[in-house]
């Protein structure tokens, strides 16, 4: 539309001087008009320039916002190959938490078991205990009765004495057991053959004696398999002890770097979430 006005202007002041004199009149009384479209258009040649350039600076502020998101689409590319990287190492990690966590698990039940064989040995010693107080207590009687024997007698009752205060830090002496057993068997054996002369009393403890040294036999043997029992309760104890903390070190490892992969999944999150 401006170029056309401009082209009419153009003509009016090109015209010959004919035309000119022709219209002198015409031109006295539109000489305020021209001057109006010369305003105008210079008015419009202002804006034309000002658009131009508006028009320059939005191309300008579009190429940088099309490279600006170009170079977001890359930076998103690269994160979500990223992100992608990062969920599969996140999912071999959580393959081998739960790979730690099936181990744990196996290994709480071994200890259980473990727990329950220990119990079960720390039952069949307090029978064991049961059985020596049953002895002691036989011993005792013994050695009420004894109490009229001649100095042998005595002599054997101090040391059947001797021997219930030995039975009693059984548990603490357990290697030694077997050494005080054969002694007192001995000692049992001295008083049956000091007894066989003595009245109806001795020949009753005699008897006793006899079935104290039979159960201080069961007894020995009880505790030997007790003590091998034991030993390999506690082996294993220490084994599963020691596979069990090696299971916890690998499960808090994963943790942690389930936690670490956690956090960088958090902050590339982030990172997309301000880019879009």
């Amino acid at each position: 539309m401006s170029a056309n006005l401009n082209n009419g202007i153009l003509r009016t002041l090109n015209r010959t001087p004919q035309q000119s004199s022709s219209s002198s009149s015409m031109n006295e009384s539109g000489s305020s008009v021209i001057d109006t479209i010369r305003k105008r258009m210079q008015q419009m040649k202002d804006e034309l320039a000002k658009s131009q350039d508006e028009l320059h600076a939005y191309q300008i502020e579009r190429e940088r916002e099309k490279h600006a998101r170009e170079q977001a689409e890359g930076e998103i590319g690269g994160l979500q190959r990223r992100t992608q990287l990062v969920e599969e190492d996140l999912e071999r990690t959580e393959e081998r938490l739960t790979q730690a966590t099936q181990k744990l698990e196996e290994a709480s039940k071994a200890a259980d078991e473990s727990e329950r064989g220990r119990k079960g040995l720390e039952q069949r010693t307090y029978q064991d205990d049961e059985r020596i107080a049953t002895l002691e207590q036989q011993l005792a009687e013994a050695q009420l009765i004894a109490e009229d024997s001649d100095r042998k007698y005595d002599e054997v009752a101090r040391k059947l004495k001797v021997r219930e205060g030995e039975l009693e830090r059984l548990d603490d002496r357990a290697q030694r057991f077997e050494d005080k057993i054969a002694q007192y068997e001995q000692d049992v054996k001295h008083l049956h053959y000091e007894l066989r002369s003595k009245e109806v009393k001795t020949l009753e403890l005699e008897e006793e004696l006899k079935v104290v040294g039979n159960n201080m036999k069961s007894l020995e043997v009880s505790e030997q398999e007790a003590i091998q029992r034991e030993e390999s309760y506690e082996e294993q104890i220490r084994d599963l002890t020691t596979r069990l903390k090696e299971a916890e070190q690998r499960a808090d490892l994963a943790e942690r770097t389930m936690a670490k992969l956690q956090k960088e999944v958090d902050r590339l999150e982030g990172n997309i979430t301000i880019i879009k």
